[in-house]
């Protein structure tokens, strides 16, 4: 799983938010931040989990899952005041 580049990439997107989150303003640190970082967990999570299905639907079902938190995460980081 993890010489995959999807996963990879994914994790990479996921340290980002950690990463992007400290530099929040102090009262965005607790609400926002916390709502960047519970959606970038899951991106590599769901690659993961999808890796280890047999089957290609179960795979994608996955993989869109995973897209799907992507676009969550971009939608937190663009609020205001980020």
């Amino acid at each position: 799983m993890r010489k995959l580049k999807i996963w990879q990439k994914g994790f990479d997107i996921a340290i980002s938010g950690f990463k992007i989150v400290e530099t929040f303003p102090k009262e965005e640190r607790f609400a926002l931040a916390n709502q960047v970082t519970r959606a970038g967990i899951p991106i590599p999570s769901n690659i993961a989990e999808g890796n280890s299905r047999t089957g290609d639907k179960d795979y994608n079902r996955f993989i869109k899952i995973s897209l799907g938190s992507c676009f969550e995460m971009e939608t937190q980081l663009l609020m205001p005041n980020n």
